[in-house]
């Protein structure tokens, strides 16, 4: 038996010359919206490109019908694959790569929001440069509830960057979120699986594959509109340690970044974790000023990185 069921919709089972596979995994979130807008360009403008969308493990049953649902309703070449139990977001890629067929591999996020002429920017960027992988950037799509106004605040602070600025930190400012890689690049230089839960994945990939081939940072931004509460981000930051020190311990030479340096001068202090409590306290104050809450919040991942690094 398979390790997870494949469908796909008539126009995939007819698709030929496909040169980009955009490839979505998802967990719980709901990938239709972006599914319909990326779907609408292909059609408008008969673009070589394949969706394929990856949940992993079916965790919402109901989801997963209506995200096949929405597959059969798309004129553009539209599969989905639902693994019969929970890989990861390292091995969810992975399996998404193996799978996809175009010459070019896409990763976005189930929650992102792309423009009408997104995927056409990428094929001019193949067209017109020589490189092996790019990453796009993202920028933060405007915030509908209180609770998520920390989580923006926090992106358009760390990651909202232009490619000039994301060019001169170089591999390290990769994510998944928005990358394109050539197939055979990622069939030479996968994911690591030993990255389990969130984070740190990402960077990982890219620092190898930089190693390899032509690494380089352009400007065709998708929106991220998955925002959470602080108390999801405290979670996450916190179970992303392990990740992390796996990270700097496969690259010693990433321990001059900022949450390296931040972690090992919290590691040096006596009782530091002591603070976590005052740290996590103001990331979720609704009246403390947003500056402060969001060092409030980078300390508190620092600090849990000092203890597993």
């Amino acid at each position: 038996m398979s390790e997870y069921a494949d469908y796909s919709n008539r126009a995939a089972t007819l698709a030929s010359g496909i040169r980009m596979s955009v490839l979505i995994p998802f967990y719980r979130d709901d990938p239709t919206p972006l599914a319909r807008t990326l779907a609408d360009e292909i059609s408008a403008h008969e673009l070589p490109i394949e969706i394929v969308f990856f949940d992993d493990g079916e965790p919402d049953p109901e989801l997963n019908s209506r995200v096949a649902q929405t597959i059969d309703t798309l004129a553009a070449p539209a599969r989905l694959l639902t693994a019969r139990r929970n890989v990861g977001r390292a091995a969810g890629r992975n399996r998404l790569a193996s799978a996809a067929i175009g010459e070019w591999l896409l990763f976005l996020d189930a929650d992102m929001t792309v423009s009408n002429s997104f995927l056409q920017t990428w094929l001019e960027q193949i067209d017109g440069f020589e490189f092996d992988a790019a990453f796009g950037g993202y920028t933060a799509d405007p915030v509908q509830e209180k609770a998520h106004h920390l989580h923006a605040a926090l992106a358009r602070s760390s990651d909202e960057n232009s490619a000039q600025c994301r060019n001169e930190i170089g591999a390290t400012a990769f994510c998944t979120s928005n990358l394109l890689a050539r197939a055979d690049l990622m069939r030479k230089i996968g994911f690591d699986e030993h990255f389990t839960g969130w984070g740190w994945e990402d960077v990982d990939w890219a620092v190898r594959a930089d190693q390899v081939g032509e690494l380089v940072h352009i400007d065709n931004p998708a929106g991220h509109s998955g925002w959470q509460s602080p108390d999801v981000l405290l979670d996450k930051f916190r179970d992303a340690a392990r990740n992390y020190a796996r990270l700097l311990q496969k690259h010693p030479e990433l321990a001059t970044l900022p949450g390296a340096r931040a972690a090992r001068i919290l590691k040096s202090i006596p009782g530091q974790a002591l603070l976590r409590g005052v740290w996590a306290l103001m990331t979720q104050s609704p009246i403390a000023p947003m500056k402060a809450r969001t060092t409030a919040l980078k300390l508190w991942r620092a600090s849990w990185a000092a203890d597993a690094i």
